[in-house]
């Protein structure tokens, strides 16, 4: 049985202090560590949080993220050397840089980005400068340097490796005016895995990131891909999301594959779940995708 090696990495230094932090412990303390092979493995603190907007990047905490975000690459590539699977426990959507750095000095990998968002914004339109908004525009190379070419290994992902599901923020992110998403980034919004099915439209994502020269593929869960109705839980809302049902199909089927590489789990706010059911229900879900993998 694999090794899946759970990794802490509660930084907020792509968002603020909100609550986000807590959810490695909020999920720990639901049962994770049950899952058959699961260790126990480092905890990261981040660096120090500053409110401050860099004025040269436009981003928060940019040096801070950049530190960090070597330090996670660390961890996660010592589980990687020993065959196993990294289950990295956020913090807000910039860990995803540093686990992708991990897969990077390693080759060429694939993103499966699961996120009721796109992540895509430029800083000029993020108006709070938060890196959360922006990882997948990061990890792709579009950016502030200091972020999108860590070690001199950037893009991290090549466009035509990553594959973004079930976001549903079309509306709201051409307003602000962020960045289209390039044509070679395959989307698959909530309304196109609606029509397909979720597990035919996960099938469908893991072929494309198996089917050209990649090594294998990382799995980015952001829990606000959820319905909100079912996740409230988390900073920034939007009607609408998957069914817990369609979203353990979705990890089933990616994480069946021998491929998938690694999971992260972030955004869940446990302040915002103050009796522990929704850290319950996600756990349980975390368990059902995770056993795919027998």
């Amino acid at each position: 049985m694999r090794e899946v090696a759970i990794i802490e990495a509660p930084s907020v230094l792509g968002l603020r202090p909100s609550g986000v932090q807590d959810l490695p412990t909020a999920l720990l303390d639901a049962g994770l560590l049950g899952h058959p092979g699961a260790v126990r493995g480092l905890r990261l603190e981040a660096p120090a949080y500053d409110p401050e907007r860099d004025p040269d990047s436009g981003v928060l905490n940019p040096a801070a993220i950049a530190r960090y975000s070597v330090m996670l690459a660390d961890a996660v590539g010592d589980v990687l050397d020993r065959g196993g699977f990294p289950l990295v426990l956020g913090g807000d959507c910039s860990i995803l840089l540093g686990n992708l750095l991990a897969l990077r000095r390693r080759g060429r990998h694939g993103l499966l980005f699961l996120d009721g968002h796109t992540d895509f914004y430029q800083p000029s339109a993020e108006p709070l400068g938060e890196a959360a908004s922006m990882d997948l525009a990061l990890v792709t190379g579009r950016g502030p340097g200091i972020l999108t070419d860590l070690e001199g290994r950037g893009p991290l992902l090549r466009d035509e490796d990553a594959v973004a599901f079930g976001f549903r923020d079309s509306a709201e992110s051409a307003e602000a005016g962020m960045q289209p998403l390039p044509p070679r980034l395959h989307a698959v919004d909530l309304d196109a895995v609606r029509a397909a099915g979720a597990a035919e439209a996960a099938r469908d994502a893991v072929g494309r990131l198996t089917a050209g020269g990649s090594a294998g593929y990382w799995v980015h869960l952001d829990v606000d891909v959820l319905d909100d109705a079912v996740m409230p839980a988390v900073d920034y809302r939007q009607p609408d999301g998957l069914t817990w049902a369609e979203l353990e199909s979705v990890l089933r089927t990616a994480l069946a594959d021998e491929r998938a590489t690694g999971l992260d789990v972030t955004i869940f706010n446990p302040r915002l779940d103050p009796d522990g059911s929704i850290a319950a229900r996600l756990t349980e879900c975390l368990h059902r995708g995770l056993a795919a993998m027998a």
